[in-house]
Protein backbone atom coordinates (compact mmCIF):
# COMPACT_ATOMS: atom_id res chain seq x y z
CA UNK A 1 0.00 0.00 0.00
CA UNK A 2 1.28 3.56 -1.41
CA UNK A 3 1.33 5.88 1.53
CA UNK A 4 1.06 9.84 0.79
CA UNK A 5 3.95 11.70 0.34
CA UNK A 6 5.04 15.82 1.14
CA UNK A 7 5.24 17.55 -1.97
CA UNK A 8 8.86 18.28 -1.26
CA UNK A 9 11.63 17.19 1.29
CA UNK A 10 14.86 18.57 2.36
CA UNK A 11 16.52 15.37 1.98
CA UNK A 12 15.32 12.59 -0.21
CA UNK A 13 16.63 8.78 0.67
CA UNK A 14 16.50 6.31 -2.23
CA UNK A 15 15.54 2.79 -1.06
CA UNK A 16 15.09 1.53 2.41
CA UNK A 17 17.14 -0.87 3.29
CA UNK A 18 18.71 -0.93 6.79
CA UNK A 19 21.18 1.63 5.76
CA UNK A 20 18.68 4.13 3.44
CA UNK A 21 16.58 3.91 6.99
CA UNK A 22 19.32 4.61 9.29
CA UNK A 23 20.60 7.79 7.31
CA UNK A 24 17.13 9.27 7.40
CA UNK A 25 16.99 8.61 10.77
CA UNK A 26 20.39 10.18 11.39
CA UNK A 27 19.22 12.91 9.27
CA UNK A 28 16.24 13.64 11.31
CA UNK A 29 17.71 13.76 14.45
CA UNK A 30 20.10 16.25 13.26
CA UNK A 31 16.20 18.28 12.48
CA UNK A 32 16.41 17.73 8.59
CA UNK A 33 13.19 17.25 6.63
CA UNK A 34 13.65 13.93 5.02
CA UNK A 35 11.26 11.61 2.57
CA UNK A 36 12.14 8.46 2.10
CA UNK A 37 10.91 6.99 -1.33
CA UNK A 38 11.13 2.89 -1.73
CA UNK A 39 10.44 0.92 -4.94
CA UNK A 40 8.99 -2.18 -2.94
CA UNK A 41 5.54 -2.25 -1.63
CA UNK A 42 7.10 -2.20 2.20
CA UNK A 43 10.37 -0.51 3.63
CA UNK A 44 13.37 -2.66 4.29
CA UNK A 45 15.33 -3.79 1.90
CA UNK A 46 16.82 -7.16 2.46
CA UNK A 47 14.98 -7.14 5.45
CA UNK A 48 11.98 -9.32 4.60
CA UNK A 49 10.18 -12.71 5.82
CA UNK A 50 7.58 -14.07 4.21
CA UNK A 51 5.41 -17.04 3.80
CA UNK A 52 7.57 -18.51 0.94
CA UNK A 53 6.74 -22.45 1.14
CA UNK A 54 3.63 -22.84 2.94
CA UNK A 55 1.42 -21.29 4.77
CA UNK A 56 2.09 -21.04 8.75
CA UNK A 57 6.03 -21.00 7.83
CA UNK A 58 7.59 -18.11 8.57
CA UNK A 59 11.20 -17.55 6.17
CA UNK A 60 13.68 -14.78 6.17
CA UNK A 61 13.75 -13.59 2.71
CA UNK A 62 17.06 -12.64 2.60
CA UNK A 63 19.19 -11.74 6.04
CA UNK A 64 18.33 -13.90 8.83
CA UNK A 65 21.18 -13.57 11.59
CA UNK A 66 22.06 -10.62 12.81
CA UNK A 67 25.47 -10.19 14.73
CA UNK A 68 26.07 -6.71 14.23
CA UNK A 69 22.41 -5.34 15.14
CA UNK A 70 23.47 -5.51 18.47
CA UNK A 71 26.36 -3.64 20.35
CA UNK A 72 27.08 -1.54 16.95
CA UNK A 73 26.66 2.20 17.07
CA UNK A 74 23.59 2.90 15.13
CA UNK A 75 21.48 -0.02 16.73
CA UNK A 76 23.27 0.66 19.93
CA UNK A 77 21.28 4.54 19.90
CA UNK A 78 17.66 3.34 19.01
CA UNK A 79 15.59 3.65 21.67
CA UNK A 80 13.86 0.67 23.12
CA UNK A 81 10.43 1.66 23.04
CA UNK A 82 10.14 2.65 19.59
CA UNK A 83 11.81 0.14 18.38
CA UNK A 84 10.29 -3.27 19.79
CA UNK A 85 12.33 -5.82 18.26
CA UNK A 86 12.34 -9.08 20.79
CA UNK A 87 16.32 -10.33 20.36
CA UNK A 88 16.50 -14.30 20.43
CA UNK A 89 19.72 -15.57 21.91
CA UNK A 90 20.20 -19.15 21.07
CA UNK A 91 22.41 -20.76 23.60
CA UNK A 92 25.08 -21.04 20.94
CA UNK A 93 25.97 -18.06 17.98
CA UNK A 94 27.20 -20.80 15.67
CA UNK A 95 27.82 -24.70 15.37
CA UNK A 96 30.50 -26.21 12.64
CA UNK A 97 29.95 -30.20 12.26
CA UNK A 98 32.50 -32.24 11.18
CA UNK A 99 32.51 -35.78 9.52
CA UNK A 100 34.00 -37.86 12.98
CA UNK A 101 30.22 -36.95 13.76
CA UNK A 102 31.46 -33.83 16.27
CA UNK A 103 31.00 -30.42 15.87
CA UNK A 104 32.99 -26.91 17.20
CA UNK A 105 29.97 -25.32 19.68
CA UNK A 106 31.09 -21.42 19.87
CA UNK A 107 29.21 -19.93 22.81
CA UNK A 108 29.83 -16.86 24.40
CA UNK A 109 31.97 -18.66 26.56
CA UNK A 110 35.72 -18.05 25.69
CA UNK A 111 36.65 -20.62 27.57
CA UNK A 112 34.04 -23.05 26.52
CA UNK A 113 35.50 -22.96 23.31
CA UNK A 114 38.84 -23.05 23.89
CA UNK A 115 38.27 -26.45 25.89
CA UNK A 116 36.70 -28.11 22.61
CA UNK A 117 39.49 -26.88 20.76
CA UNK A 118 41.87 -29.45 22.80
CA UNK A 119 45.73 -28.93 22.43
CA UNK A 120 44.62 -25.50 20.31
CA UNK A 121 43.01 -24.23 23.09
CA UNK A 122 45.49 -21.97 23.91
CA UNK A 123 46.59 -20.84 20.27
CA UNK A 124 43.07 -19.48 19.76
CA UNK A 125 42.86 -17.68 23.13
CA UNK A 126 46.08 -15.93 21.73
CA UNK A 127 44.50 -14.96 18.21
CA UNK A 128 41.10 -13.79 19.97
CA UNK A 129 43.37 -12.14 22.50
CA UNK A 130 40.82 -8.77 23.89
CA UNK A 131 39.16 -8.67 21.07
CA UNK A 132 35.60 -10.35 21.76
CA UNK A 133 35.45 -8.51 25.41
CA UNK A 134 36.24 -5.20 23.51
CA UNK A 135 34.12 -6.20 20.63
CA UNK A 136 32.04 -2.51 20.98
CA UNK A 137 35.01 -0.31 20.76
CA UNK A 138 36.43 -2.65 17.67
CA UNK A 139 33.25 -2.48 16.14
CA UNK A 140 32.45 1.12 16.60
CA UNK A 141 36.06 1.81 15.10
CA UNK A 142 36.18 -1.16 12.17
CA UNK A 143 31.90 0.38 11.45
CA UNK A 144 34.11 4.29 10.73
CA UNK A 145 35.01 5.29 7.29
CA UNK A 146 38.23 3.71 6.14
CA UNK A 147 39.88 6.94 6.61
CA UNK A 148 38.44 7.82 9.94
CA UNK A 149 41.03 7.67 13.30
CA UNK A 150 40.37 4.78 15.22
CA UNK A 151 38.82 6.13 19.29
CA UNK A 152 41.14 3.14 20.06
CA UNK A 153 44.32 3.45 18.54
CA UNK A 154 46.17 0.58 20.16
CA UNK A 155 43.19 -1.81 20.16
CA UNK A 156 42.73 -1.34 16.30
CA UNK A 157 46.27 -1.83 16.04
CA UNK A 158 46.49 -4.84 17.21
CA UNK A 159 43.43 -6.18 14.99
CA UNK A 160 45.18 -4.45 11.97
CA UNK A 161 48.04 -6.78 12.30
CA UNK A 162 46.18 -10.04 12.56
CA UNK A 163 43.55 -8.81 10.03
CA UNK A 164 45.99 -8.39 6.98
CA UNK A 165 46.57 -11.88 6.81
CA UNK A 166 45.06 -14.80 4.72
CA UNK A 167 42.89 -16.73 6.79
CA UNK A 168 44.74 -20.35 5.26
CA UNK A 169 47.98 -18.68 6.07
CA UNK A 170 46.29 -18.06 9.83
CA UNK A 171 44.84 -21.38 10.36
CA UNK A 172 47.83 -23.33 9.89
CA UNK A 173 50.61 -20.87 11.82
CA UNK A 174 48.71 -21.07 14.97
CA UNK A 175 46.64 -24.57 14.66
CA UNK A 176 47.26 -27.73 14.38
CA UNK A 177 44.43 -29.61 14.27
CA UNK A 178 42.21 -29.79 11.72
CA UNK A 179 39.11 -29.44 13.64
CA UNK A 180 40.14 -25.47 14.50
CA UNK A 181 41.51 -25.21 11.07
CA UNK A 182 37.78 -26.28 10.20
CA UNK A 183 36.24 -23.66 12.10
CA UNK A 184 38.52 -20.33 11.46
CA UNK A 185 38.31 -21.08 7.37
CA UNK A 186 34.09 -20.97 8.09
CA UNK A 187 34.27 -17.78 9.80
CA UNK A 188 36.67 -16.82 7.24
CA UNK A 189 34.12 -17.66 4.47
CA UNK A 190 31.79 -14.47 5.57
CA UNK A 191 34.81 -12.59 3.57
CA UNK A 192 33.39 -13.78 0.17
CA UNK A 193 36.50 -14.05 -0.96
CA UNK A 194 39.41 -16.54 -1.45
CA UNK A 195 40.87 -17.58 1.84
CA UNK A 196 44.27 -17.75 0.48
CA UNK A 197 43.61 -13.94 -0.03
CA UNK A 198 45.07 -10.97 2.18
CA UNK A 199 42.37 -9.46 4.72
CA UNK A 200 40.52 -12.78 4.52
CA UNK A 201 41.39 -12.77 8.41
CA UNK A 202 40.04 -9.37 9.51
CA UNK A 203 36.56 -11.37 8.70
CA UNK A 204 37.75 -14.38 10.35
CA UNK A 205 38.60 -12.78 13.72
CA UNK A 206 36.00 -10.30 13.40
CA UNK A 207 33.27 -12.94 13.38
CA UNK A 208 34.80 -14.45 16.15
CA UNK A 209 34.91 -12.00 18.26
CA UNK A 210 31.05 -10.97 17.64
CA UNK A 211 30.11 -14.74 18.08
CA UNK A 212 31.47 -14.76 21.45
CA UNK A 213 30.19 -10.58 22.30
CA UNK A 214 26.73 -10.76 20.90
CA UNK A 215 25.52 -14.63 20.63
CA UNK A 216 24.48 -13.70 16.84
CA UNK A 217 20.61 -12.82 17.44
CA UNK A 218 17.62 -13.57 15.98
CA UNK A 219 15.07 -11.39 15.46
CA UNK A 220 11.62 -12.63 17.37
CA UNK A 221 9.21 -13.07 14.07
CA UNK A 222 11.33 -12.45 11.71
CA UNK A 223 13.97 -9.98 9.87
CA UNK A 224 10.60 -8.13 9.13
CA UNK A 225 10.10 -7.10 12.33
CA UNK A 226 13.12 -4.68 12.20
CA UNK A 227 12.77 -3.25 8.80
CA UNK A 228 8.97 -2.34 10.30
CA UNK A 229 10.78 -1.07 13.87
CA UNK A 230 13.19 1.11 12.16
CA UNK A 231 10.57 2.59 9.74
CA UNK A 232 8.28 3.19 12.91
CA UNK A 233 11.02 5.15 14.73
CA UNK A 234 11.91 6.92 11.26
CA UNK A 235 8.13 7.67 11.64
CA UNK A 236 7.98 9.31 14.69
CA UNK A 237 11.11 11.35 13.97
CA UNK A 238 8.87 13.11 10.99
CA UNK A 239 10.62 10.80 7.90
CA UNK A 240 8.28 10.51 5.55
CA UNK A 241 7.87 7.02 3.76
CA UNK A 242 6.58 6.30 0.22
CA UNK A 243 6.54 3.34 -1.10
CA UNK A 244 5.41 1.56 -4.21
CA UNK A 245 7.84 4.62 -5.85
CA UNK A 246 10.60 3.38 -8.13
CA UNK A 247 13.25 5.94 -8.87
CA UNK A 248 14.38 6.02 -12.77
CA UNK A 249 15.43 9.30 -13.36
CA UNK A 250 16.34 12.46 -11.32
CA UNK A 251 12.67 13.89 -12.02
CA UNK A 252 11.30 11.27 -9.92
CA UNK A 253 12.99 12.96 -6.93
CA UNK A 254 10.87 16.15 -6.90
CA UNK A 255 13.07 19.25 -5.36
CA UNK A 256 14.81 17.47 -2.83
CA UNK A 257 18.15 19.83 -1.51
CA UNK A 258 20.08 17.08 -0.98
CA UNK A 259 19.95 13.00 -2.07
CA UNK A 260 21.28 9.71 -0.36
CA UNK A 261 21.45 6.86 -2.52
CA UNK A 262 20.67 3.16 -0.68
CA UNK A 263 21.38 1.70 -3.92
CA UNK A 264 24.04 0.02 -6.24
CA UNK A 265 26.54 1.87 -7.86
CA UNK A 266 25.78 1.65 -11.55
CA UNK A 267 22.12 2.38 -10.55
CA UNK A 268 23.06 5.48 -8.88
CA UNK A 269 25.12 6.61 -12.15
CA UNK A 270 22.34 5.82 -14.07
CA UNK A 271 19.65 7.71 -12.05
CA UNK A 272 22.23 11.00 -11.57
CA UNK A 273 23.80 11.69 -15.07
CA UNK A 274 25.58 14.29 -15.16
CA UNK A 275 25.60 15.57 -11.59
CA UNK A 276 28.33 13.20 -10.89
CA UNK A 277 31.50 13.22 -13.21
CA UNK A 278 34.77 12.50 -13.69
CA UNK A 279 36.65 9.76 -11.50
CA UNK A 280 33.50 9.67 -9.39
CA UNK A 281 31.27 8.71 -12.47
CA UNK A 282 33.90 6.24 -14.10
CA UNK A 283 34.23 4.25 -10.59
CA UNK A 284 30.67 3.99 -10.21
CA UNK A 285 29.99 2.45 -13.42
CA UNK A 286 33.03 0.52 -13.22
CA UNK A 287 32.17 -0.57 -9.87
CA UNK A 288 33.12 -4.66 -9.23
CA UNK A 289 30.62 -7.11 -7.83
CA UNK A 290 31.31 -9.97 -6.39
CA UNK A 291 30.09 -13.58 -6.40
CA UNK A 292 26.40 -14.21 -5.89
CA UNK A 293 24.47 -16.72 -3.88
CA UNK A 294 22.24 -19.32 -3.92
CA UNK A 295 19.66 -19.74 -1.33
CA UNK A 296 16.75 -22.54 -0.62
CA UNK A 297 14.35 -22.00 2.43
CA UNK A 298 13.03 -25.44 3.36
CA UNK A 299 9.48 -25.60 5.30
CA UNK A 300 10.49 -29.44 7.10
CA UNK A 301 8.47 -32.09 9.33
CA UNK A 302 10.73 -31.78 12.43
CA UNK A 303 13.79 -30.39 13.53
CA UNK A 304 16.93 -31.28 11.36
CA UNK A 305 18.07 -34.49 12.67
CA UNK A 306 22.34 -33.67 13.17
CA UNK A 307 24.29 -36.43 13.95
CA UNK A 308 26.28 -33.89 16.68
CA UNK A 309 23.34 -33.00 19.07
CA UNK A 310 25.62 -30.00 19.80
CA UNK A 311 24.20 -28.58 16.10
CA UNK A 312 20.75 -28.06 17.75
CA UNK A 313 21.74 -25.44 20.36
CA UNK A 314 23.35 -23.06 17.33
CA UNK A 315 20.72 -21.02 14.92
CA UNK A 316 23.54 -20.62 12.64
CA UNK A 317 25.46 -23.32 11.37
CA UNK A 318 28.73 -23.64 8.87
CA UNK A 319 28.40 -26.79 7.06
CA UNK A 320 31.35 -27.38 4.63
CA UNK A 321 33.66 -30.03 6.55
CA UNK A 322 37.40 -29.59 6.56
CA UNK A 323 39.28 -26.76 6.01
CA UNK A 324 40.64 -28.03 2.34
CA UNK A 325 37.42 -28.06 1.27
CA UNK A 326 36.08 -24.69 2.31
CA UNK A 327 38.84 -23.49 0.68
CA UNK A 328 38.41 -25.01 -2.54
CA UNK A 329 34.62 -24.38 -2.64
CA UNK A 330 35.24 -20.23 -1.77
CA UNK A 331 38.27 -20.84 -4.43
CA UNK A 332 36.03 -22.12 -7.19
CA UNK A 333 33.76 -19.67 -6.62
CA UNK A 334 36.34 -16.61 -7.18
CA UNK A 335 37.39 -18.30 -10.76
CA UNK A 336 33.98 -18.22 -11.74
CA UNK A 337 33.21 -22.17 -11.15
CA UNK A 338 30.86 -23.96 -9.42
CA UNK A 339 31.84 -26.40 -6.46
CA UNK A 340 30.67 -29.81 -6.26
CA UNK A 341 30.95 -29.14 -2.29
CA UNK A 342 29.85 -25.54 -1.68
CA UNK A 343 30.15 -24.36 1.73
CA UNK A 344 27.04 -23.80 3.31
CA UNK A 345 25.64 -21.31 5.85
CA UNK A 346 22.61 -22.35 7.23
CA UNK A 347 19.97 -21.03 9.68
CA UNK A 348 17.60 -22.98 11.44
CA UNK A 349 14.98 -20.30 13.45
CA UNK A 350 12.46 -22.19 14.42
CA UNK A 351 14.36 -23.85 17.38
CA UNK A 352 14.36 -20.81 19.33
CA UNK A 353 11.10 -18.99 17.76
CA UNK A 354 7.95 -20.89 17.68
CA UNK A 355 6.38 -18.58 16.11
CA UNK A 356 8.52 -18.96 12.43
CA UNK A 357 6.30 -22.30 11.93
CA UNK A 358 3.21 -24.39 13.01
CA UNK A 359 3.10 -26.78 16.24
CA UNK A 360 6.02 -29.09 15.39
CA UNK A 361 6.88 -28.09 12.64
CA UNK A 362 10.33 -26.39 11.04
CA UNK A 363 12.22 -23.89 9.11
CA UNK A 364 15.23 -23.94 7.56
CA UNK A 365 17.05 -21.18 5.65
CA UNK A 366 20.45 -22.05 3.73
CA UNK A 367 22.76 -20.16 1.05
CA UNK A 368 26.09 -20.82 -0.44
CA UNK A 369 28.31 -18.77 -2.98
CA UNK A 370 28.37 -18.86 -6.79
CA UNK A 371 29.43 -16.97 -9.48
CA UNK A 372 27.86 -13.82 -9.78
CA UNK A 373 24.77 -13.82 -11.62
CA UNK A 374 25.08 -17.57 -12.09
CA UNK A 375 22.23 -19.94 -13.24
CA UNK A 376 23.05 -23.13 -12.30
CA UNK A 377 20.66 -25.21 -9.44
CA UNK A 378 22.67 -25.46 -6.72
CA UNK A 379 19.71 -27.20 -5.02
CA UNK A 380 20.69 -30.76 -4.48
CA UNK A 381 24.32 -30.11 -4.05
CA UNK A 382 23.34 -27.82 -1.19
CA UNK A 383 20.63 -30.63 0.51
CA UNK A 384 23.81 -33.30 -0.10
CA UNK A 385 25.83 -31.05 2.30
CA UNK A 386 23.22 -30.87 4.80
CA UNK A 387 22.22 -34.60 4.72
CA UNK A 388 25.97 -35.31 4.93
CA UNK A 389 25.90 -34.02 8.61
CA UNK A 390 22.36 -34.79 9.02
CA UNK A 391 20.99 -38.07 7.42
CA UNK A 392 17.82 -38.23 6.95
CA UNK A 393 17.12 -34.31 6.45
CA UNK A 394 15.73 -35.08 3.10
CA UNK A 395 12.72 -36.95 4.74
CA UNK A 396 11.97 -34.03 6.84
CA UNK A 397 11.34 -31.33 3.85
CA UNK A 398 8.16 -30.80 3.28
CA UNK A 399 8.35 -28.09 0.89
CA UNK A 400 11.25 -25.52 -0.61
CA UNK A 401 11.93 -22.24 -1.96
CA UNK A 402 14.85 -21.45 -4.16
CA UNK A 403 16.21 -18.48 -4.72
CA UNK A 404 18.94 -18.36 -7.26
CA UNK A 405 21.05 -15.03 -8.21
CA UNK A 406 18.79 -13.35 -10.83
CA UNK A 407 15.78 -14.37 -7.37
CA UNK A 408 17.82 -11.88 -5.09
CA UNK A 409 18.30 -9.11 -8.04
CA UNK A 410 14.25 -9.26 -8.37
CA UNK A 411 13.65 -9.09 -4.80
CA UNK A 412 15.98 -5.87 -4.42
CA UNK A 413 18.00 -4.42 -7.93
CA UNK A 414 20.94 -3.72 -5.53
CA UNK A 415 21.76 -7.18 -5.15
CA UNK A 416 23.43 -7.23 -8.81
CA UNK A 417 24.07 -10.77 -9.81
CA UNK A 418 23.11 -11.83 -6.64
CA UNK A 419 26.13 -10.01 -4.67
CA UNK A 420 24.71 -9.73 -1.25
CA UNK A 421 27.63 -8.11 0.17
CA UNK A 422 27.26 -4.72 -1.45
CA UNK A 423 30.06 -5.48 -4.03
CA UNK A 424 33.39 -7.60 -4.08
CA UNK A 425 35.50 -7.19 -1.07
CA UNK A 426 38.54 -6.85 -3.22
CA UNK A 427 41.67 -5.39 -1.25
CA UNK A 428 40.89 -2.10 -2.62
CA UNK A 429 37.05 -2.33 -2.73
CA UNK A 430 37.45 -3.67 1.27
CA UNK A 431 39.33 0.06 2.21
CA UNK A 432 37.58 2.22 -0.85
CA UNK A 433 34.10 1.59 -2.10
CA UNK A 434 32.67 3.02 -4.35
CA UNK A 435 36.04 4.78 -5.56
CA UNK A 436 38.76 6.07 -3.71
CA UNK A 437 38.28 9.20 -2.39
CA UNK A 438 38.57 10.93 0.75
CA UNK A 439 35.21 11.29 1.02
CA UNK A 440 33.48 8.36 -0.44
CA UNK A 441 29.92 9.43 -0.02
CA UNK A 442 29.67 12.73 -1.33
CA UNK A 443 29.09 11.52 -5.23
CA UNK A 444 28.64 15.08 -6.68
CA UNK A 445 27.04 18.34 -5.18
CA UNK A 446 24.18 17.02 -2.96
CA UNK A 447 24.26 13.86 -4.23
CA UNK A 448 25.61 10.67 -1.62
CA UNK A 449 25.83 7.31 -1.73
CA UNK A 450 25.14 5.60 2.11
CA UNK A 451 24.26 1.44 0.65
CA UNK A 452 26.56 -1.20 1.17
CA UNK A 453 28.44 -0.57 -1.46
CA UNK A 454 29.94 2.47 0.15
CA UNK A 455 31.96 2.06 3.67
CA UNK A 456 32.31 0.20 5.69
CA UNK A 457 30.29 -1.99 3.66
CA UNK A 458 27.89 -4.94 4.06
CA UNK A 459 25.96 -6.58 6.98
CA UNK A 460 23.10 -5.33 8.38
CA UNK A 461 24.26 -2.48 11.21
CA UNK A 462 23.65 0.75 9.57
CA UNK A 463 26.57 2.89 9.10
CA UNK A 464 26.96 3.31 6.01
CA UNK A 465 24.03 5.42 5.79
CA UNK A 466 24.96 6.89 9.59
CA UNK A 467 28.23 7.21 7.98
CA UNK A 468 26.78 9.39 5.04
CA UNK A 469 24.69 11.39 6.99
CA UNK A 470 26.93 12.58 9.53
CA UNK A 471 29.45 13.50 6.87
CA UNK A 472 26.74 15.40 4.51
CA UNK A 473 25.83 17.14 7.95
CA UNK A 474 28.97 18.14 8.92
CA UNK A 475 30.27 19.78 5.56
CA UNK A 476 27.11 21.42 5.24
CA UNK A 477 27.79 23.13 9.11
CA UNK A 478 30.69 23.82 7.42
CA UNK A 479 29.30 25.97 4.76
CA UNK A 480 26.88 27.46 7.33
Amino acid sequence: MQEKGSADAGAVVVGSGPNGLAAAITLARAGRSVRVLEAAEVPGGCLRSDEGTLPGFTHDTCSATFPMAVGTPFFSGVPREPFPVKWIFPQAALAHPLDDGSCVLVTRSVDSLAKSLGRDGAAYRRYLGGFARRWKDLAADILKPALGLPSHPVLFALFGARALWPVSATSRAIFRTPRARAFLAGMGAHSVMPLEHPFTSSFSLFMCASAHATGWPIPGGGAGAIARSLAAYARALGVDIVTSRPVRSWDDLGGAGSVFFDLAPGQIAAIAGDRITGRKKAGLQGYRHGPGAFKVDWALDGPIPWRAADCSRAATLHIGGPCEEIELAERLVARGLTPENPFVFLVQPSLFDPSRAPSGKHTAWAYCHVPNGSAVDMTARIEAQVERFAPGFRDRIIARRVIPPSGFERLNPNLVGGDIAGGANSPLQIFFRPTISLDPYRLGPGVFICSASSPPGGGVHGMCGVNAAARALCRERAKG
